[in-house]
């Protein structure tokens, strides 16, 4: 298959129904205009058919729902099945994942169904951009209404900004009123100053991996402060990251121009990112591991 070929299914009581994709459609964002999409969630796969924490981005779509005050008896059991058929399936060896609980049915797309799974070819980071670092830059234009929400007409509003594309323009962060860094477009971020990790604690998305790190910090021995850093605070960072589903934690080595430490990935953020990367080794697991 082609990389830029997408599958669309919609989950129903018999699995996974695959569904016609648009003319053109060459990337989620285009699946989506014209739906009233409320949450969705995204990631990829391991070992074709594995995934980390999916009951993680399982409960922050519940989160979501019911942020979003969506009325809506989501069968989990159910959408696991027809997740795991999908991936199964898919032709490439790992998959890009998203998955979507509407407002309103799909009719749009020749279904009632309000979930939908889109696949495609998952396509891993350069390594390079590990080894290097990557740039990041503000975007002062977009705001989350409900931080804690992941929300669809988001991920539709950020599609004007090239993310993920170049390595010194990789990713733009998110501020609030006053010039602190709350998180990425795509990321949560991370700062490192005197050996401990700064994030920040309110005012963003809680993401999966996000999660995760910080569950391995206390094992590391390294001390986390749940607080934003100012922009104005960069030059006396020692290291930064942006860490992802896709993406695990990458660190940041300039941002708005601005050299961060050394201009090199550091220390802390390899440590970590080694700690992740051999935790993921051991827990990753079908959709329908442990279901009856």
């Amino acid at each position: 298959m082609g990389m830029s070929e997408l599958r669309l299914y919609a989950v129903t009581d018999a699995g996974a129904e695959q569904l016609q994709v648009p003319d053109l459609a060459t990337d989620f964002v285009d699946l989506y205009g014209d739906l009233s999409s409320a949450t969705y969630s995204a990631l990829r796969t391991f070992e074709h058919n594995k995934f980390l924490d999916l009951a993680g981005h399982i409960a922050r779509t519940k989160l979501s729902m019911e942020l979003l005050e969506l009325p809506y008896n989501w069968n989990e059991q159910r959408f696991r099945i027809a997740l795991h058929q999908a991936v199964s399936d898919f032709p490439a060896e790992n998959a890009r994942v998203r998955f979507d609980v509407l407002a309103g049915p799909a009719a749009a797309l020749g279904t009632d169904s309000r979930e939908l799974i889109a696949l495609k070819a998952f396509v891993p980071v350069p390594a390079v951009y590990y080894e290097e670092g990557v740039g990041v830059d503000y975007g002062p234009t977009l705001q989350r209404e409900l931080a804690r929400a992941k929300t669809a007409d988001f991920a539709q509003q950020r599609s004007q900004f090239s993310l993920g594309q170049v390595q010194d323009h990789y990713e733009f962060l998110i501020q609030d009123g006053q010039g602190y860094i709350l998180e990425g477009m795509m990321t949560n971020f991370w700062a490192v100053r005197d050996g401990v990790v700064w994030t920040a604690g309110e005012g963003m998305l809680e993401g999966v991996t996000r999660k995760i790190i910080l569950s391995l910090l206390p094992q590391l021995g390294i001390p986390v402060q749940f607080q934003a850093v100012h922009q104005d605070e960069v030059p006396d960072l020692d290291e930064a990251a942006i860490s992802g589903s896709s993406r695990a934690l990458m660190p940041v080595v300039s941002i708005a121009g601005q050299r961060v430490g050394n201009g090199r990935p550091g220390p802390v953020c390899r440590c970590i990112l080694d700690a992740y990367q051999e935790y993921v080794a051991q827990v990753v697991k079908t959709a329908v591991s442990g279901l009856d």
